[in-house]
């Protein structure tokens, strides 16, 4: 029997999976089975031209070698335009949302605000033969919620300035719109994710709120490292996780996150890693500032900075 938690993890198929993406996928899981839980996968395919079925297939099997198994079926945001699609339209009537035909360089040029004035055009007005992204509207307000690890937070927003994208002017739908649907329609209750995403959270909150739903909990926890101080990323040329050696993997993002596991777990097989992280996963432990990757051999784990 699951309680009422559910909770997710959810790449883009940009490439496979890091160790970055690892301890993120670590700490969602455990968070969700020591809690009697759900835990979906849900795939961020919403960028065709960046993302790759090849990718997609290595994200999957790399959780398959590491355990770290989903409930119910797989999601894939590339099948879900019709629902986007149809909250932006619920969005522009209820007028929290509008067309925007400004380009980055103009907006740069006027420090954020609309040459063309866009949030006061009527709904469509844009369709003038310029390409048109759609933006939801923000108010000037301090938006404030509760992490789960780093506590009370609190995020002044500015309306026409800090509007998100919604929907790019290529057509594409954007992540802030998306995953909001997404965990709306999944019914989760708690987000963990890295604190890279931490300052995305209060419009997503005011996103929540203009589709009349009721936010989820946050535990954003702390990104990892390269040895140049940078966040793991494809960007960053992370390198892919080597699934022959699950149970060290896990042994390496458990110590990342703060959760001590023995160092003789460090050649033990993955349910066995696995298992010893369900009895004793402890959120109070995760660090607060981030880790950094560092190599690591069976004869002397290596351990993150932290």
């Amino acid at each position: 029997m699951h309680s009422d938690y559910r909770g997710r993890f959810a790449p883009s198929p940009t490439g496979p999976l890091h160790f970055g993406s690892l301890v993120t996928a670590v700490a969602s899981y455990l968070e969700a089975r020591t809690r009697n839980g759900a835990w979906l996968v849900r795939i961020e395919d919403l960028d065709p031209l960046r993302e790759s079925q090849e990718a997609t297939s290595a994200i999957l099997r790399s959780l398959e070698a590491h355990l770290l198994n989903w409930d119910e079926t797989v999601r894939y945001q590339s099948a879900r335009h019709d629902a986007y699609a149809e909250t932006i339209d619920r969005l522009v009537a209820t007028q929290n949302a509008y067309s925007c035909i400004c380009s980055r360089k103009e907006l740069n040029a006027h420090q954020g605000r609309h040459p063309h004035h866009c949030r006061d055009r009527r709904p469509n007005s844009a369709a003038d033969g310029l390409p048109a992204a759609a933006r939801f509207r923000l108010d000037d307000q301090t938006i404030k919620w509760h992490d789960r690890l780093l506590g009370p937070q609190s995020q002044t927003l500015r309306g026409e300035i800090d509007d998100p994208v919604i929907q790019r002017k290529e057509g594409f739908y954007a992540y802030q719109l998306a995953v909001v649907v997404d965990d709306i329609d999944q019914q989760i209750t708690d987000i963990v994710r890295g604190s890279d995403l931490l300052e995305t959270t209060a419009s997503q909150i005011c996103l929540y709120r203009a589709i009349a739903a009721v936010p989820p909990d946050y535990l954003h926890i702390p990104v990892i490292l390269n040895t140049d101080g940078q966040k793991l990323s494809k960007q960053t040329h992370a390198a892919a996780l080597d699934d022959r050696k699950p149970g060290q993997n896990l042994w390496q993002a458990l110590f990342a996150l703060g959760q001590q596991p023995p160092s003789a777990l460090f050649t033990a097989p993955p349910a066995e890693t696995l298992a010893w992280a369900e009895t004793h996963w402890t959120p109070s432990q995760l660090p607060l500032a981030p880790a950094q990757q560092q190599d690591s051999t069976p004869d002397s784990p290596g351990s993150p900075v932290v």
